[in-house]
């Protein structure tokens, strides 16, 4: 029974993880601890164990009285979301490149895998989840018990941005898809030959990338037609 309840936990944990990546479960919802409760089969007590974990590492918060809410996304989180990521992600790759152990290697290596199979079967949901773990494995590599808190917590909100405006559809998104892979690709060699210099340097170039999609995202184009006349404005036609 106490095998069964620990399983149906781990199953509970990791799709609550990937509904909060995914938007499945909005920013800033409301969690209901009885309709979770039925949907995984546990108890109270089991779920509110699992609460607490996610609250830790960032996927929802907690109240008093009023229970789980998944983190939300402020402008002020997005604000600050800008600031640190360059920093955070250049740190924790230029610190894989110097600690990373073959198994970790092999392991970023089949989620490349898979990460390019999402692409491939253009499913957006997939591809999210697949490129935080990517960078998630790259965290383990740093063996940093400081920088990997904040590089969780980073993922979370970095996944959830992409998930609003990544359309697998678009030719430029296709395009943009592709150059992402091609970097996890370098990554890859980059860490696997300890120089930790240009896996920085590759970090802050791919977090650049990320940064001009969220950009054109949040910023509109131009709106491009005639406006018209001003009210009350005389006509002129024929006037000489």
């Amino acid at each position: 029974m106490e095998i069964e309840t620990r399983s149906k936990k781990v199953i509970c944990v990791e799709d609550l993880r990937r509904k909060v990546l995914t938007q499945e479960l909005e920013p800033g919802a409301y969690l209901d601890e009885t309709e979770l409760s039925e949907a995984y089969g546990i108890s109270r007590p089991p779920l509110r164990e699992v609460l607490r974990q996610l609250a830790g590492e960032g996927y929802v918060v907690l109240h008093e009285n009023r229970g789980a809410q998944v983190s939300p996304m402020t402008h002020k989180t997005l604000r600050n979301f800008f600031v640190a990521a360059p920093m955070i992600y250049a740190a924790v790759t230029r610190l894989a490149a110097q600690h990373a152990t073959p198994a970790q290697v092999n392991r970023l290596k089949d989620c490349q895998r898979t990460f390019r199979q999402a692409i491939a079967r253009g499913n957006a949901a997939e591809r999210a989840v697949e490129n935080e773990r990517f960078h998630s494995i790259i965290g383990d590599m740093s063996d940093n018990e400081f920088l990997m808190p904040s590089l969780r917590r980073l993922l979370i909100d970095h996944t959830r941005i992409g998930m609003t405006f990544y359309d697998p559809r678009k030719t430029d998104m296709a395009c943009i898809s592709a150059t992402a892979a091609d970097q996890h690709d370098e990554f890859i060699a980059l860490i696997e030959a300890g120089d930790a210099d240009a896996a920085a340097d590759l970090a802050v170039s791919h977090w650049e990338l990320s940064r001009a999609q969220i950009e054109s995202f949040v910023t509109p184009a131009s709106i491009q037609f005639p406006l018209g006349r001003a009210p009350g404005a005389l006509e002129q036609r024929g006037a000489s």
